[in-house]
């Protein structure tokens, strides 16, 4: 078992295009999400993968996560059970300093919204920002992926 720990900003620009290293597009859905826990299914690419995420600590910074690759298949038709809207976006893997920054740009429902994480090794743990990073939004419930599927960024 895994604990996730990351923070969460606003994208002010689009110079994380030029400084990306990779990008893939996304679809994931919730099965379930209650009590700030959810169960999530993803295809990545040709890849797909089932994750169930504990509700947030330290702020927002943390939390438990547990992912296991499924074949893009079954991700396909565990999508079926998804409630709609379904999260479109291309995510971009900036290397910055020692740190991979990955870089959300969303479509559909939440089209103009860009944002970016960074995992960390420790809730303290330092890093230099990027000069793409804005406002910070790390434990801002509304910019989870779990909550834009629900309410879209289109609808604030």
């Amino acid at each position: 078992m895994a604990v996730e720990i990351e923070r969460k900003f606003l994208v002010t620009d689009d110079c994380y295009k030029a400084m990306a290293f990779h990008c893939d597009r996304i679809a994931q859905g919730y099965i379930c999400r209650q009590g700030g826990n959810s169960t999530r299914v993803r295809v990545r690419g040709d890849k797909g993968f089932l994750t169930i995420k504990g509700a947030s600590n330290d702020g927002g910074v943390s939390r438990f996560e547990w992912e296991k690759e499924i074949p893009v298949s079954e991700a396909w038709e565990l999508m079926k059970l998804c409630p709609t809207p379904i999260i479109d976006k291309t995510r971009y893997l900036v290397d910055f300093k020692g740190h991979v920054f990955e870089v959300d740009e969303f479509y559909g429902d939440n089209e103009g919204l860009v944002v970016a994480e960074v995992e960390l090794n420790s809730v303290d743990e330092a890093f230099e920002k990027p000069l793409f990073l804005g406002k910070e939004v790390t434990g801002e419930g509304k910019y989870y992926n779990s909550s834009l599927s629900r309410f879209p960024y289109k609808c604030w």
